[in-house]
């Protein structure tokens, strides 16, 4: 049903005759009464019935114009909430890997309650391949994503990729170990080729990346655990399980040391991902320009720096 037709039917049910109808929206009395027969038509029941020289509506057209109140605020709600220089509201569900949320979106939370408290946001910890499924699944409006510099990863054309920041990671091993002193990054790894290596359960950038140094070194590594958090690889690297990746800044525990990795580097880039067309919905429009304008404030710190602009 044309819901141009469906104001008529409600202004008629408010003003009680057609040419009351037609004043008040500019039409003539003909175009009112052709146009609700039309919609009686679409209906497939009478909406109007003579009422001496009037019409009014039938008990099918009283029923219906109580729809059309709901189906036009609904509408007039949906516009709304497309028209970019609306004011922002709705809800923002965001998917993101741990480290990014903490730093990037958290301290923005506080920021969006205060300004904008019609805007919400519902926040799911997943790693880069779960959120961009997600992302093309529309189950999501907003990802967190990472990469590597020597794993990258190939984001779709029907998404927008804005780079967030990056951060070094090094090589965690047991205390005891001698330094690597000046050594590259081949030679730090084959120090370690008989190693038990603990990577990422839910994801292969950490691996592919640990592959690509390793060859380097004439070597292939041995993955034998896997594990998301990162307390958690600490606390495998003390137990004397194996050895694996951990961010440059990140808090050591006791019975753990970093090895520097360099020539090549190990570096994560974090990115944020939108399905592209909908970088205009004014909701999701605010929680990413919050997100992009506190990484290009933040100076370098336990996560990294802000990245530098790459394709």
């Amino acid at each position: 049903m044309d819901p141009r037709r469906l104001r008529l039917l409600l202004e008629l049910s408010r003003r009680g005759s057609m040419r009351a109808v037609a004043d008040a929206l500019g039409y003539t009395t003909s175009t009112v009464s052709q146009q609700l027969a039309v919609l009686a038509r679409e209906a497939g029941t009478p909406l109007v019935e003579p009422a001496g020289r009037r019409v009014r509506l039938t008990p099918a057209g009283r029923r219906l114009a109580d729809h059309a109140v709901t189906i036009l605020a609904a509408l007039d709600a949906a516009r709304a909430d497309l028209d970019s220089s609306a004011e922002p509201a709705g809800v923002v569900r965001v998917a993101g890997f741990a480290t990014a949320i903490r730093r990037s979106l958290v301290p923005v939370i506080a920021a969006l309650a205060r300004t904008h408290p019609a805007v919400e946001l519902e926040v799911r910890e997943h790693e880069p391949p779960e959120g961009m499924a997600l992302l093309t699944d529309d189950d999501v409006d907003l990802a967190l994503v990472y990469d590597y510099d020597l794993a990258p990863r190939a984001f779709g054309r029907d998404v927008t990729v804005t780079p967030l920041w990056t951060a070094r990671w090094h090589l965690a091993v047991p205390v005891g170990d001698d330094p690597a002193g000046a050594d590259a990054s081949p030679e730090v790894l084959r120090r370690y080729a008989d190693a038990r290596w603990i990577v990422n359960s839910r994801d292969t950038a950490d691996e592919t990346t640990l592959l690509a140094i390793a060859a380097l070194a004439g070597f292939v590594p041995r993955f034998t655990h896997r594990a998301d958090s990162l307390d958690l690889v600490q606390d495998l690297i003390v137990a004397g399980l194996g050895v694996g990746l951990l961010p440059a800044d990140e808090p050591l525990r006791e019975g753990v040391q970093r090895l520097e990795l360099r020539d090549p580097e190990a570096e994560l880039r974090a990115y944020m991902l939108t399905r592209r067309g909908r970088e205009a919905w004014a909701p999701l429009a605010l929680v990413a320009r919050l997100i992009e304008g506190h990484e290009s404030s933040s100076p370098a710190g336990a996560y990294g720096r802000p990245a530098r602009r790459c394709a």
